[in-house]
């Protein structure tokens, strides 16, 4: 600092004040990567230009989000030709001397070589004991390579539009805690591979294609931490490969301490294949969240699926459901249904817990009608029950549908109805 007394008196003053000013760059190291780690990696990267001491910083960041948006810069720009996105991609993973903990990764639908440099990628994270990955797919299904199921240090796992096929000598990941799956297609090897999932918590597998639905599902067995599953199928299940018989009974038993359950209809269509234990009592189980999407009460396999998994449901609080019109060319034994909701033993428990009931898309149909009945009926803890009717029906519908449900007796005395407008 002695050189500053030979520079002017107002430029000493204005270097004093910079130096002064840059109080970031003396804070502790873990807090100058913890501020990094909330900048988005463009961000990160522009800090190179602040110093020398910055030049690099932004390589010693361990949490990297190259998102959508990130995807979506690299590709508009022409400057950075046809293979920009995959040039850049490799430039940020190789320029990392530290270990990558958590990657979200975003795949833009440009020309790939077959997935290769995403292999390439996947194989470097696969030694750099990561924690979380997120891979966002947008172009055609991206077959996993064997490197994502050496990661034994993974903690969550969020996939969309990949192909799931395990291998052969794959026993699970022991330390994972959070596994999304979206629009996956499950290969062969899953229905006889023995995955151990330990430390799951929450589970989704949404829109994907099961082969042998009751094999995934058998994965998932007594597990003592697993408390959220939510389980939707893209279409319904044809010829399925049957490893281990899965029913509603079967599917309680095995998941006792879930307390937040969402599945769809076509998953409840197949647990209601065995129809005989649909109408045996089963074993209370520990859901206090429960959504039902996509349910068709004219199906009376359905009907009678959602009526048994409602009743035990002791810890219930909280309840929605998405209807789902009569797919075209699909004909129920509407009258079936009917009977079956109109019989004074249908539901033989109240839902004493049960304070919050949300019901969307709703058609009006007889059978929709007689199920928010014999909910009113059984709720004496009910506080609110919304509905919302679908879009497509007129506003004269919405008027008798709404007077109509209004009239229903309701058990709780405090019970709000309130209907929206779709």
């Amino acid at each position: 600092m002695r050189n500053l007394d030979i520079l002017p008196e107002d430029r000493k003053k204005r270097f004093l004040s910079c130096v002064e000013e840059d109080r970031i760059s003396n804070l502790p190291e873990h807090l100058i990567d913890s501020i990094l780690e909330r900048l988005s990696v463009q961000d990160a990267v522009r800090t190179s230009v602040l110093s020398k001491r910055w030049r690099y910083r932004w390589t010693t960041m361990t949490s990297l989000v190259l998102d959508e948006q990130f995807a979506k810069k690299i590709v508009k720009y022409v400057a950075f030709g046809l293979n920009g996105f995959i040039r850049i991609v490799n430039q940020i993973l190789i320029l990392h001397p530290r270990a990558i903990s958590k990657l979200y990764l975003y795949i833009p639908n440009i020309s790939l070589d077959g997935f290769q440099e995403v292999h390439q990628w996947m194989l470097f994270l696969s030694r750099s004991s990561v924690r979380e990955l997120v891979l966002i797919n947008a172009n055609s299904l991206y077959p996993l390579p064997s490197h994502v199921f050496s990661c034994s240090e993974l903690k969550k796992l969020k996939l969309k539009n990949c192909i799931f096929n395990t291998p052969l000598e794959f026993e699970g990941f022991p330390n994972l805690k959070d596994l999304f799956l979206k629009n996956i297609v499950f290969g062969p090897n899953c229905c006889v591979t023995k995955v151990s999932l330990p430390r799951l918590r929450n589970f989704t597998l949404y829109n994907c294609t099961l082969t042998c639905p009751d094999a995934m599902l058998c994965r998932l067995a007594n597990n003592p931490s697993l408390t959220v599953v939510c389980i939707t199928l893209r279409k319904p299940i044809e010829n399925i490969l049957r490893v281990e018989y899965m029913n509603l009974a079967r599917l309680l038993s095995i998941l006792p301490n879930v307390q937040r359950f969402i599945i769809d209809g076509h998953f409840i269509k197949f647990l209601s294949a065995d129809k005989m234990s649909n109408w045996l009592p089963h074993a209370d189980n520990s859901i206090k969240w429960m959504w039902l999407l996509d349910i068709q009460f004219s199906d009376m396999d359905q009907v009678q699926c959602v009526l048994s998994l409602l009743q035990t449901s002791r810890n219930l609080v909280r309840l929605g459901i998405h209807y789902s019109p009569m797919p075209q060319g699909m004909h129920y034994d509407v009258e079936t249904a009917l009977n079956h909701l109109e019989s004074p033993n249908c539901f033989g428990r109240t839902l004493n817990q049960l304070e919050t009931v949300s019901i969307e898309s709703l058609t009006g149909s007889r059978t929709e009608l007689l199920f928010i009945k014999l909910l009113l009926a059984h709720s004496p803890s009910l506080d609110k029950l919304t509905i919302i009717p679908i879009k497509a029906s007129d506003a004269l519908l919405r008027l008798n549908i709404a007077k109509e449900i209004m009239r229903f007796p309701r058990e709780s005395r405090h019970a709000e109805i309130i209907y929206l407008d779709p």
